[in-house]
């Protein structure tokens, strides 16, 4: 295997991110995740990451260096970054990307006032069209012949489409990260954008999901907006002479890393530190990016009506609630994290008193800090509206201390390898979340501790590298 080619990897973000310090220097920050660790899987020459500049140290970055990055930033890892325009990649990635796909996926809109399909979005959506194109223009020019292109996301969900006209010989997989939405939401789509969206998926020899339930409402898709035919199993889509098999990899966590990282100096620093906070309180931890779909504002609500309900919670529990920023450059993501910030607010000044603070919100990034409540939880509370997966819930019985009861969403991924072990919830019921969470606080501790080990199984099945490599065996197979 080299970085000739054989292996492509096309997604909107990289393995590493550029910043451009006061002296014009340049500073490079590996990410990371399950295509990182499949990649390094393969060693230094194993791919071809194909990805976005996504702010102007990235575009500076991609100006020094020219056709691939300086790989001493990129830990060998042979990466091609595109500097797309500014407003074109606005228009892809929070024009269409984010504020029209991911609502659909996670059936976010509210209907009766949005989406609204006008001028505005048909010009966005031909940006959309545009970034798609660049990264084919790439991916053409980079994949060797008969080579294996991994297509990450509902960014990049026209790729495979344009890679199967200009280059047959590729095997092109597409894997989604999110969930899909089922057909009659997928239809809020304009008709001929929702029929575009699937053809493009199509072009892949193989379309991969997180769980069946994403992959059925794919090829439901398929079969009512395209009149594609779908097989008696549910596991290939034929459309216009073409087969596309469709694949389900279960991202797990990684175990070996969580293990070892959670126990490191500054971990216990935060751990020491929250501790001090919450005493000899039970602790109910979450830690979300703010996103809409993570559903935090509900998770607050349903923490009062447990306090309400069993007011013999009160001074007895704390609530670890870490809300860490994102997409702040959208307003509504802005006005969500306001109110995240007020209600924990109104909470606490509603039941705390001298000694008990009820809600502890942390609204600043800090990985330490959140594998220091992980170690330290009694109760996970994961309740998203809809997701594609959610590591959260499969990390934090991987590193709890003491066995942490999962009070989990039925609408998220993890829910379908989980559910045995987790307590399900409706996540708009508030009240039954807050039931779930009192017996969460209540389960003796035995049978926590057996309900963890259990979970923490099931979640490490498909580590990311092993997540990734099996994506790779299958598209060739």
């Amino acid at each position: 295997m080299t970085a000739d080619g054989s292996v492509v990897i096309a997604s909107n973000r990289g393995p590493v991110s550029y910043a451009v310090s006061e002296d014009g220097s340049l500073t490079a920050r590996r990410g990371g995740g399950g295509v990182v660790s499949g990649l390094s899987a393969l060693g230094p020459d194993g791919g071809l990451w194909v990805c976005a500049a996504l702010g102007e140290g990235d575009r500076e970055a991609t100006r020094r260096f020219g056709r691939r990055l300086d790989p001493a930033a990129t830990g060998g890892q042979a990466v091609r970054m595109l500097n797309i325009s500014p407003s074109t990649f606005d228009a892809a990635y929070n024009g269409i990307a984010n504020s029209v796909l991911w609502f659909v996926h996670h059936m976010l809109y509210q209907t009766p006032l949005e989406p609204v399909f006008d001028s505005a979005f048909e010009k966005q959506w031909s940006r959309y069209s545009a970034y798609n194109a660049m990264f084919a223009d790439t991916v053409v020019e980079e994949a060797a012949p008969g080579a294996a292109v991994l297509v990450q996301d509902y960014h990049l969900s026209l790729l495979p489409g344009m890679l199967r006209q200009r280059r047959p010989d590729l095997r092109i997989g597409h894997f989604s990260h999110t969930p899909w939405a089922p057909p009659d939401f997928f239809r809020v789509l304009p008709d001929g954008v929702a029929r575009e969206l699937l053809r493009g998926m199509l072009g892949a020899d193989r379309a991969a999901f997180l769980t069946r339930r994403w992959a059925a409402a794919f090829a439901a898709c398929c079969a009512e907006l395209l009149g594609a035919e779908v097989s008696a199993g549910g596991d290939a889509v034929t459309y216009e002479g073409r087969t596309t098999r469709l694949g389900v990899h279960a991202l797990g966590a990684d175990a070996d890393f969580l293990r070892e990282r959670a126990y490191a100096a500054d971990v216990d620093r935060r751990l020491a530190e929250l501790r001090g906070q919450t005493g000899e309180c039970r602790t109910i931890v979450r830690v979300d990016r703010t996103e809409l779909s993570k559903n935090i504002v509900r998770g607050l609500h349903a923490y009062r009506r447990l306090l309400t309900d069993h007011p013999e919670w009160q001074g007895r529990v704390a609530h670890l609630a870490f809300a860490y920023p994102s997409r702040q450059d959208l307003a509504v993501y802005r006005d969500y994290t306001d109110e995240v910030s007020r209600l924990a607010e109104e909470i606490n000044g509603e039941f705390g008193r001298d000694g008990w603070t009820p809600v502890l919100l942390h609204v600043k990034d800090d990985f330490a800090r959140s594998l220091a409540a992980y170690r330290m939880a009694d109760v996970a509370l994961v309740n998203p509206i809809r997701d594609g997966m959610n590591l959260v819930a499969k990390e934090v019985p991987v590193v709890s201390e003491r066995g942490c009861a999962l009070v989990l969403s039925r609408e998220a991924g993890a829910a379908e390898e989980l559910r045995e072990d987790a307590l399900l919830v409706n996540p708009y019921d508030i009240a039954a979340t807050a039931e779930a969470l009192h017996r969460a606080l209540s389960m003796p501790a035995e049978e926590r501790a057996q309900r963890t080990k259990r979970l923490s199984a099931a979640a490490t099945a498909l580590p990311p590298r092993e997540w990734f490599l099996a994506q790779l065996d299958a598209l060739r197979a």
